[in-house]
């Protein structure tokens, strides 16, 4: 379950009474029924935005697209988040913080062998292949969804290359000067062109498999 930010109309709540004479403070009555916000709704939401991005693109999305498939109300949405820019902001963070769980095969080579499996299988998924491509064309024009797609595509693959050069390093594969940046740009270019920009060529028998062999090749000469 992604763990979004929502706004501060996350809860409400009203003043009941006022201050006695004895100068007491008035009491609060604790949120109830629709003053709470649903968890199960705010996950409709993000599923739908999801949909929605994949089927009409971040600039023909609208707001009552969204909540006609999360099969909520406007004032759904609107409760939780101000725009569909934050919204989309929000979904992005979520991801970077949600990241990739770290392979741990017992080798290097094992382990981005898994790492691209993985991500391979995340990449080319439908709506995965949709919606990345129209967001970095829409980071072009905006610069906030250009940090936050940033963060949610770099800073999620780092922590997880991060994980598996320190692990190489421990055992011996790997030297522990390495210089991350550029491991990071080894580990994560090649699969990212091939499906993210190269879009719809199938990955050839073994691909992922020889990526993986010349890939630790290339970082154990760094």
């Amino acid at each position: 379950m992604l763990v979004g930010m929502t706004t501060n109309a996350d809860t409400t709540s009203a003043a009941a009474g006022a201050e006695s004479a004895a100068g007491k403070a008035p009491r609060r009555r604790a949120p109830a029924g629709a003053a709470v916000l649903r968890e199960d709704v705010t996950e409709a939401i993000r599923a739908a935005v999801f949909e929605e991005l994949a089927a009409v693109g971040f600039a023909r999305m609208s707001i009552e697209g969204i909540a006609r498939r999360a099969g909520v109300g406007k004032t759904a949405v609107y409760r939780r988040w101000r725009s569909k820019l934050h919204l989309v902001l929000d979904l992005l963070s979520a991801i970077a913080v949600q990241g990739l769980p770290a392979p741990d095969t017992g080798s290097l080579e094992g382990d981005l062998r898994l790492l691209y499996e993985v991500t391979s299988r995340a990449l080319r998924h439908p709506v995965a292949g949709q919606i990345i491509p129209d967001l970095q064309a829409e980071a072009a024009r905006n610069p906030d969804i250009a940090e936050a797609l940033q963060k949610a595509l770099r800073e999620g693959q780092q922590g997880v290359a991060s994980g598996i050069v320190a692990a190489a390093a421990a055992r011996g594969e790997l030297d522990e000067g390495i210089d991350l940046d550029l491991a990071l740009d080894l580990m994560s270019g090649p699969l990212y062109w091939r499906s993210v920009v190269v879009r719809g060529a199938k990955l050839p028998k073994g691909y992922l498999a020889s990526l993986a062999r010349s890939t630790a090749a290339a970082l154990r000469a760094l």
